[in-house]
């Protein structure tokens, strides 16, 4: 009798029942409506962008198997479109919807820093470093150009090496930042290992690129190490 009651049980939990009859506090839309998006799991924020699982699955369930599949979350977004369509229960429409998204995102980021916002709010810059930095499975350094008004001009990824490091030559980035005509500029290279801790290598090369832009009166104002969670901004840690 236990075990009958147990299953009967189980037969009634949300996990074993289409979404649309889940109680109404538990639905991923209700509960993003009523809650906000940042209460939500990744697999129900993903379900709901999918709408509907494979066949005989609710899209929470899908979704669950798809990061699983995938290495979680990041696993998933790292991967481009071609390699999307790969998984199960992302075929060639939601990859290309799904890879619109990201891409909108990172446009999101930059109309920010356009609008002056790189330097009241450093979170901001970091943001965009992390949306381009972190999909690259190698190490890359990028550059954010600014004005005089602290406006974004550009955004380059000037130099990549291998997995572990990258050759960056504080010239370039000097050049590149007069082509530019840029008043300041923001630094920044990724840790593919996931590590955003900041490296003795890492403190010296900001302190070679300020050098040189010190000579063309160019100020360095933050160089962000990207990693898993937030970017680390060296000018919090006082290095700059």
């Amino acid at each position: 009798m236990a075990g009958l009651i147990s299953a009967a049980r189980r037969a009634m939990h949300p996990s074993h029942m289409h979404i649309k009859n889940w109680p109404a506090e538990l639905r991923p839309r209700e509960r993003l409506i009523s809650q906000g998006p940042g209460k939500l799991t990744d697999a129900e924020l993903l379900a709901i962008f999918l709408g509907s699982g494979v066949r005989g699955e609710d899209a929470v369930v899908t979704s669950r198997n798809l990061l699983q599949e995938a290495g979680k979350l990041r696993g998933l977004l790292e991967r481009g479109a071609r390699e999307m369509t790969s998984l199960p229960g992302l075929g060639p429409a939601r990859a290309c919807k799904l890879s619109a998204v990201l891409e909108l995102n990172k446009r999101h980021l930059w109309a920010g820093l356009e609008r002056g916002a790189a330097l009241k709010n450093a979170t901001d810059a970091g943001e965009y470093f992390s949306a381009r930095l972190r999909p690259h499975k190698q190490e890359v350094f990028a550059v954010l150009f600014l004005d005089n008004q602290h406006r974004a001009v550009a955004f380059e990824e000037l130099f990549s090496g291998t997995i572990n490091s990258a050759q960056i030559h504080p010239r370039e980035v000097v050049r590149r930042a007069l082509a530019h005509n840029a008043a300041a500029i923001i630094i920044g290279h990724n840790h593919p290992s996931g590590h955003p801790q900041p490296s003795a290598a890492d403190r010296s090369l900001t302190e070679e690129v300020q050098k040189a832009l010190r000579m063309v009166d160019i100020r360095l104002l933050d160089h962000f190490v990207v990693g898993d969670g937030s970017p680390v901004s060296m000018a919090s840690l006082g290095w700059l």
